[in-house]
């Protein structure tokens, strides 16, 4: 069992002899509980720029396989140099102040390190949202081109054949294991790549013999930093506002598809995200609830190891409270009870886990230089607390490497063991003092485990709700290196017919963790903790708008087997365009609102059908066929084009950032407004609909912005979310109803109820997403319920637990989307972060509706 110590104690201001440390200076006094961020929830209006929205989605990933040129045709060995061009100087980035190296320096410093010698490579594996380069260096031993196609046999094997690479005698004795380090994922968490560099620089200069056999026996992969925009800038989040460490499950963000894709391409045994800051240093492994599609005993096993060493070499610094402010190093699976959980892929370390990693862990580096004691702090005390810990990651690192080295065989012996499960079905092992000896406090609040389904179908033909979301899943599934067969021919599974050209994910494959993981619907966690880290639920099955059926056992279309089922490398295109008469676009997906916002730009006269479509003119056929290739839509053919006349909507929105890059995917022109751009005086001609979710509180602007917010929503529409978009109608009188908020940290995917009469919700899926739960009582009579929460309790998974007024059995029957005549309002999430694709278009119909 768990001791019974919960969560870090905060503790007061120490004086330090000797030195700046005097309250409030105390680094001891920024000790604070093991939150990630706080709140998940954003309370501030996003402002970022369209150029940073545009580059995320239409960056490429071109991290390269490895040892292969892009064409695939002839390998490479390493190193691996390059050149790099130097960037502008900007005497204006943020890390300048701390002492620590500028991103405009790193490129000069990559030269330099490759200059050292042969063991350095350095790789572009893409651009930032702003437009950084992100750097990958590989430290190893030289590799011929022939030594380079030795080791991406035995990597393939590894993944492909598990069985056949536990036995292969090269594998135990020439595999290089794969060490992966990831920094500055959060941008104002600088330290991780002060100590990257330091520690190429080492391995590239060292002579001794453990390195020398180190580097003989492992590639060593440093990401130098994963958000270089926020490093510049002094922010957590990218230049699109994205906190990169929550959007593994959607890959939303280039930086985060270019660690996926590292991931993929090198397949690490052992993975070290560095972050900033709890005082005493935290090392993971994590207190429960632990991910349930984890192969948990082997990634305890080792993670709990190497924390241990990592705490050995941190405490061994000699950093003490009383002289540095420096508390002892920690590890919450043995320190704590509850609130730094493993549970959601959406981290780092949490994601590389079904990538094959069987240690890995988030640091948090201990010593307080962000937000605001980057502000507050005299520059000489925050340089002294940046270089202790700059010292702090490189011991963490230093440990990790010589864990790494000795307990090589077994490690790969590990991973070897995840993929052998996934491809063969084996059990999961739960653990326990038996299968994990050596870690103590093993208890049965530990154990997770789930029931692997034999496999996924995605429908073809009338049985798929959108042809376009599955096709958008499949590539997604693809993308994270899950495997995916499509059927060529009609077959039955487990009593229930599928249609040529439905797609199959067989869960007997190396990842099926990660399969199960993204297409599950989940579980109800709420009597699990009273308290969890970050989201709880999600479901790209349930939450993406495709059909998907989970098959709990049966006889699948066998792979290659007279081509009853072919493996596939992208989805088959789902766009079409009926060759004649006047066309209807459904708008069920974002990308059919793009295209619908495309041929509004191009003013192509689009009429809204009752049933929610749009009428597209025959004469735009062009233009429609030019549409359905580029966002992979259909435009089927039109039997009634009778409905209201659609114009371009220009969307004034306060909202969080995920919500503002979802509108922007969509195709809305969309100004960012904020209480303080309204206080300044917005020109609200440039706007046809207001969406407020987050940052513009009427009763705090200025007697002349309030008029003119009032003046314009007297004649134009309001589209709102959660408390603020509430608190908005309320006080405008648009919408007659009580708002009712649940639980404040309540999240997970919900059961819903949809009008079927073509109002906003009508044909949308069943269930929805939310944070912060919100329904509507005492709605007045001319308020329409658009969507409510499922009769009962709602939660199908995530955490939502029973409090008096807030909890789900209180919100289950009640509205949950409303509108009015001028207003929606909306009490779900359905751009949380980018993620829940599927209800996108509830927004995008509501910004419609009432523009």
């Amino acid at each position: 069992m768990r001791p019974p110590r919960p969560v870090l104690i905060a503790v007061a201001g120490v004086t330090v002899t000797g030195s700046l440390l005097l309250a409030p200076h105390s680094a001891t006094a920024d000790r604070r509980p093991p939150l990630r961020e706080g709140s998940a929830r954003d309370r501030s209006a996003a402002s970022t720029p369209l150029s940073a929205a545009r580059q995320a989605l239409t960056a490429p990933v071109t991290a390269l396989p490895s040892g292969l040129t892009p064409s695939g045709s002839s390998p490479r060995g390493y190193p691996r140099q390059q050149l790099l061009a130097p960037d502008p100087e900007n005497p204006a980035d943020k890390s300048i102040k701390l002492g620590l190296i500028p991103y405009h320096a790193i490129a000069p410093r990559l030269n330099a390190l490759q200059r050292l010698g042969d063991r350095v490579s350095v790789e572009v594996t893409g651009r930032s949202a702003g437009g950084h380069r992100l750097y990958l260096v590989t430290v190893t031993a030289p590799e011929s081109a022939d030594r380079t196609r030795a080791q991406e046999r035995m990597r393939a094997l590894i993944e492909n054949a598990p069985g056949a690479a536990a036995g292969d005698p090269a594998v135990k004795a020439d595999y290089k294991i794969p060490v992966f380090f990831d920094s500055n994922i959060h941008g104002n968490e600088w330290e991780g790549t002060d100590a990257s560099l330091r520690l190429i620089e080492r391995l590239a200069r060292a002579k001794d013999r453990a390195t020398t056999d180190l580097l003989a026996h492992s590639r060593l992969y440093f990401d130098i930093t994963a958000n270089p925009d926020g490093r510049v800038a002094g922010t957590r989040a990218n230049a699109n506002g994205f906190d990169l460490n929550r959007d593994f499950v959607t890959a939303s963000q280039p930086e985060v598809r270019a660690v996926r894709q590292i991931e993929i391409d090198k397949q690490p045994a052992v993975m070290l995200d560095l972050h900033g800051y709890v005082n005493g240093t935290l090392i993971e492994p994590t207190t429960p609830p632990h991910g349930e599609n984890y192969e948990y005993d082997l990634f305890l096993k080792n993670t709990y190891a190497n924390a241990l060493g990592m705490e050995a070499a941190v405490d061994g610094l000699g950093y003490t409270a009383a002289k540095d402010g420096v508390e002892p190093a920690q590890i919450p699976f043995r320190d704590q009870r509850e609130g730094w959980d493993d549970w959601p892929p959406v981290f780092a370390p949490q994601y590389a886990a079904f990538q094959g990693a069987v240690a890995a862990h988030t640091v948090e580096l201990p010593l307080t230089v962000d937000n605001a004691a980057y502000e507050s702090l005299p520059v000489g005390e925050l340089r002294r607390r940046a270089a202790v810990n700059v010292e702090v990651a490189g011991a963490a690192m230093r440990a990790t490497l010589a864990y790494a080295r000795s307990h090589r065989a077994a490690l790969v012996a590990d991973q070897i063991e995840v993929f052998r499960r996934g491809a063969s079905g084996a059990a999961q092992v739960p653990v326990s003092a038996g299968t994990v000896p050596g870690v103590p406090g093993i208890g049965p609040e530990d154990v997770y485990t789930t029931d692997f389904p034999r496999a996924y179908v995605i429908p073809a033909g009338s049985a798929q709700r959108s042809a376009t979301s599955a096709a958008r899943l499949v590539g997604h599934l693809l993308a994270n290196g899950v495997r995916v067969t499509r059927a060529a021919h009609g077959f039955r599974l487990a009593g229930r017919s599928y249609a040529r050209g439905s797609y199959v994910v067989d869960l007997h494959q190396p990842r099926r963790g990660l399969a199960n993981v993204l297409l599950a619907d989940g579980r109800d966690i709420s009597d699990k903790v009273s308290t969890m880290y970050d989201i709880s639920g999600w479901s790209l099955g349930r939450l993406w708008g495709a059909s998907v059926v989970r098959v709990r056992a049966g006889d699948l279309p066998a792979a290659n087997a007279a081509a009853a089922a072919r493996p596939v490398r992208a989805a088959a295109a789902a766009g079409y365009v009926a060759p004649h008469g006047d066309l209807r676009l459904r708008l069920d997906t974002p990308q059919a609102v793009a295209a619908l916002n495309s041929l509004l730009r191009q003013r192509v006269a689009v009429r809204r059908r009752a049933d929610g479509s749009a009428a597209v003119p025959s004469s735009a056929r062009s233009r429609a066929t030019a549409l359905a290739r580029r966002y992979d839509v259909v435009f089927d053919a039109a039997t009634d084009t009778r409905g209201t006349a659609l114009h371009r909507v220009r969307v004034a929105a306060a909202v969080t950032p995920g919500e503002l890059f979802a509108l922007r995917e969509m195709d809305f022109d969309v100004v960012p407004v904020s209480t303080a751009v309204l206080d300044a005086g917005f020109d609200w001609s440039a706007a046809d609909v207001l969406f407020v979710s987050a940052g513009l509180d009427r009763a705090r602007l200025n007697p002349a912005a309030r008029a003119a917010l009032d003046a314009f929503l007297g004649g134009h529409g309001l589209v709102g979310r959660g408390a603020s978009g509430a608190a908005l109608t309320s006080a405008t009188g648009l919408l007659a109803a009580v708002p009712v908020e649940g639980d404040e940290d309540a999240n997970g995917v919900v059961r819903v109820v949809n009008s079927r009469d073509g109002g906003i919700t009508s044909g949308a899926p069943d269930h929805s997403f939310v944070y912060a739960p919100v329904w509507f009582t005492g709605l007045g009579p001319h308020v329409r319920v658009e969507q409510a929460y499922a009769p009962g309790d709602p939660l199908l998974s995530g955490h939502w637990r029973p409090t008096a007024g807030g909890g789900p059995r209180a919100a289950g029957g009640h509205a949950c989307v409303i509108s009015g005549p001028h207003a929606v309002l909306f009490g779900t999430e359905p751009l949380f972060r980018d993620h829940p694709k599927g209800e996108f278009p509830q927004v995008a119909k509501a910004l419609l509706t009432v523009s």
